[in-house]
């Protein structure tokens, strides 16, 4: 069976959570992407960050990835700017699973400032082992991209 291959970002108020999420999927049969931060910086910027982790995702460098800043919201803007990402914030388990089941999310945006270290673990470990349904919901999907007529 092929290594999922997961990358993961944040910015300065992700950092912290980032690095302990690095620890604790080391341990899983997964390959890991770092896109940065790689030190605590207030200068850091979640557009920094999240650009190249939706790339990495969107154009199949990495199967699924996980975007952290201080609320998830600004990081999880700037990923589903790109095509082909369907990022979704997750707050705890029952949320990722949904995400991936029914929406087929491939980023998971984690709030780094209204999680706790046990609660992440249990949300990336649910989001990276769930699968996509299919079914009626990838006709829903589908209709996410927006075609100008």
């Amino acid at each position: 069976m092929k290594k999922k291959k997961i990358a993961i970002a944040s910015d300065h108020a992700g950092f912290y959570l980032k690095e302990k999420i690095i620890g604790y999927l080391m341990k899983s049969n997964l390959e890991i992407k770092d896109l940065g931060s790689h030190k605590y910086e207030e200068l850091d910027d979640y557009p920094d960050f999240g650009h190249p982790l939706a790339l990495a995702v969107a154009n199949g460098d990495c199967d699924l990835g996980i975007s952290i800043c201080g609320t998830g919201n600004g990081i999880n803007m700037t990923v589903n700017k790109h095509q082909g990402i369907r990022s979704a914030i997750c707050w705890n388990e029952e949320i990722a699973k949904l995400a991936r089941k029914h929406n087929d999310a491939n980023i998971c945006a984690l709030p780094a400032r209204f999680i706790n270290e046990s609660e992440a673990f249990l949300i990336v470990r649910e989001f990276i082992e769930t699968d996509f349904d299919g079914g009626r919901h990838e006709r829903r999907i589908n209709k996410i991209t927006f075609k100008m007529y």
